[in-house]
């Protein structure tokens, strides 16, 4: 019968935990997806610990989870981002996008204008190694002249 108790007491336990899960959550965030995310304290080997997750709004697609979450989600910050912070980051995202769409056409205007030269990649012309060959005494170049 002691196999029974101890049974018994570890389902629950077990029913315990799950049910703490759902009641002891605290939501930290939503993201412009409509992810929310979530954390809660529990007793892990004895210490107590910070568990952080998240729910996707319909389909599970982490692709959508941006980088801010994906460190607090980690435990690489220790802080949730801020709705502010989030703004603040997606307006800087978007200043960097205008900036490279602006480069972009500059260099193409350049390009037609032929203002600047464009860069090809690969082998060209070899370099003319007259100058290197000279140094050393007895080459080809001393035989024509009679040196």
């Amino acid at each position: 019968m002691a196999g029974r108790g101890g049974a018994g007491a570890m389902s629950k336990r077990l029913m315990e935990r799950m049910l703490g899960m759902f009641r002891s959550r605290t939501q930290v965030g939503v993201d412009r997806a409509g992810n929310h995310y979530f954390s809660r304290v529990e007793e892990v080997d004895g210490a107590m610990k910070e568990k952080r997750w998240i729910e996707f709004k319909g389909d599970r697609d982490p692709t959508t989870v941006p980088v801010e979450w994906i460190c607090w989600l980690n435990g690489q910050r220790k802080k949730a981002p801020t709705p502010e912070e989030l703004a603040e980051l997606e307006a800087r995202r978007e200043r960097v996008k205008q900036n490279v769409e602006l480069l972009k056409k500059k260099e193409e205007e350049e390009r037609r204008a032929g203002v600047r030269p464009v860069k090809t990649i690969g082998k060209t012309d070899t370099p003319n190694l007259r100058s290197f060959t000279q140094q050393f005494p007895g080459t080809s170049e001393d035989k024509k002249k009679g040196t």
